[in-house]
């Protein structure tokens, strides 16, 4: 397979971004080349998304990630960072940010996320979740991990447990999983003994 298709085929068909292997070995590098203090991990979800499908449907559902999936590549073009669908509507992204700005960066992020959008001349409306691990926070963790911690945390502003901003600790970083992923995901049930 030519050098181009391989590329090709390891993107997202709905929203062009690479997927969680790239984003894992990008953090990876960033871990061993930059900052600890300027390496965050967010994972984002969108609040209610099955409604959108649900009242709008799918192809309105498809709108809203292709249309994250541009707002997410234009928010890193131009940054040492990377933005990758990992399902549904999950994303995560990776970046570098300086500490005394990252927040304001990334709550930026949220609100640009959060902006409407038109489907057949309706307006969508879709919050967004986002958490986040700082490398600096999670010191010696590698990739998996940071990405665990930002997922935990993303679970927690979902769910109200939390506030955002929210830094994953490294008790965020060490939840447990089922079948590696978070418990209380889709899927996530344990057969009953």
């Amino acid at each position: 397979m030519p050098a181009a298709a391989l590329a090709a085929a390891r993107r997202d068909p709905l929203t062009d971004l690479l997927g969680r292997p790239d984003v894992l070995a990008f953090t990876e590098r960033l871990l061993h080349t930059a900052r600890r203090d300027a390496v965050h991990v967010l994972v984002l979800d969108a609040i209610d998304f099955k409604t959108v499908n649900d009242t709008f449907g799918h192809a309105a559902g498809d709108d809203v990630i292709r249309t994250m999936g541009q707002r997410l590549a234009r928010w890193t073009s131009g940054r040492r960072a990377i933005a990758a669908r990992l399902g549904g509507d999950e994303f995560a992204v990776t970046a570098v940010l300086p500490h005394t700005s990252a927040l304001g960066d990334i709550t930026a992020l949220r609100e640009q996320l959060q902006q409407p959008l038109t489907h057949e001349g309706r307006t969508l409306c879709v919050g967004m979740s986002v958490g986040i691990a700082r490398a600096a926070d999670l010191p010696g963790e590698d990739a998996s991990r940071l990405m665990r911690g930002a997922d935990m945390a993303m679970y927690k502003v979902k769910t109200g447990a939390e506030t955002f901003p929210y830094l994953a600790t490294r008790e965020d970083a060490y939840a447990d999983t089922v079948n590696g992923r978070r418990a209380g995901r889709t899927g996530t049930h344990l057969p009953v003994a």
